[in-house]
């Protein structure tokens, strides 16, 4: 089966700085792909250039067997939502009308939503389960709801890919959970493709189908949670003390940073991993 995003010596620059340097890979229909590593090391950039919101120097990106720069933005936008890190509104929408936005690229000329489009977006928010809040305005919403609605609009968008820009970032720890749950529903019930960025590895260990790290614009490992957290691996990019060990749950890493202190006390790593 050919991949649903394919990645061929991709690389892009801001100004003189390289971001991106010469990475491939590909991903595959109904994966659930994370992207991690440190800050800097290109993981936003790679999801922009996907989605097509920034341009790229070299290399090229097909989406579904066509080029990204073949599809109009309307087209697009048909096949691939995303989900960025930070959205503001000058104006505050209510639920539903920010929902009723992924029905953009379906609309006529006149740009209004039939019913049909109405009951898509009621359809999306009952999905996440904040269909209570369709009438409440966007700066009344908590952080974690908030990000559920604008989850609800990408379902809302129908699209077969969901990009997300560290959808988890700043959640407690019950809407981290309910938004990747809804992120492995999303897979299993509509096997929709899922490709998002993250620096919790513990939620790509338990969540990722197949994880891609990068270190400095490039490619540092890619398969699945437990070929690609290795401490190994993850210290030489991340440049700190680990452990890496079996989570509890069993089947998958989990990562643990080490305190300076325990070093200093002659904690025994080597007996540990």
């Amino acid at each position: 089966m050919s991949p649903v995003i394919e990645i061929k010596n991709l690389s892009c620059s801001y100004g003189k700085n390289s971001v991106l340097k010469n990475i491939s890979f590909s991903v595959s229909k109904g994966d659930l792909f994370i992207i991690i590593g440190p800050n800097g090391s290109g993981k936003t950039t790679l999801l922009k250039t996907i989605s097509a919101s920034m341009r790229y120097e070299g290399g090229s990106i097909q989406v579904q067997g066509r080029s990204v720069e073949d599809y109009t933005r309307r087209s697009l936008a048909r096949a691939v939502a995303l989900v960025p890190q930070q959205v503001s509104f000058d104006f505050p929408f209510t639920v539903m009308e920010l929902v009723l936005m992924g029905r953009s690229p379906y609309l006529g000329m006149l740009g209004f939503p039939q019913k049909a489009d109405i009951e898509i977006a009621g359809q999306a928010l009952s999905f996440t389960g904040v269909e209570h809040l369709a009438d409440r305005k966007l700066d009344q919403l908590s952080g974690g709801e908030r990000q559920l609605v604008f989850i609800s609009r990408a379902i809302c968008q129908q699209p077969q890919i969901i990009l997300l820009d560290e959808p988890t970032a700043s959640l407690d720890l019950s809407h981290q959970t309910k938004v990747m749950d809804l992120m492995e529903e999303l897979k299993s019930t509509q096997n929709m493709t899922i490709v998002m960025v993250s620096h919790d590895l513990n939620l790509a260990a338990m969540y990722g189908d197949t994880l891609l790290l990068l270190k400095d614009g490039r490619v540092a490992g890619r398969g699945a949670p437990e070929e690609v957290l290795t401490f190994t691996v993850l210290e030489e990019t991340y440049g700190c003390t680990l452990l890496v060990d079996q989570s509890a749950l069993g089947g998958f890493p989990r990562v643990t940073p080490v305190p300076r202190r325990f070093i200093a006390e002659g904690y025994d790593m080597n007996e540990k991993r």
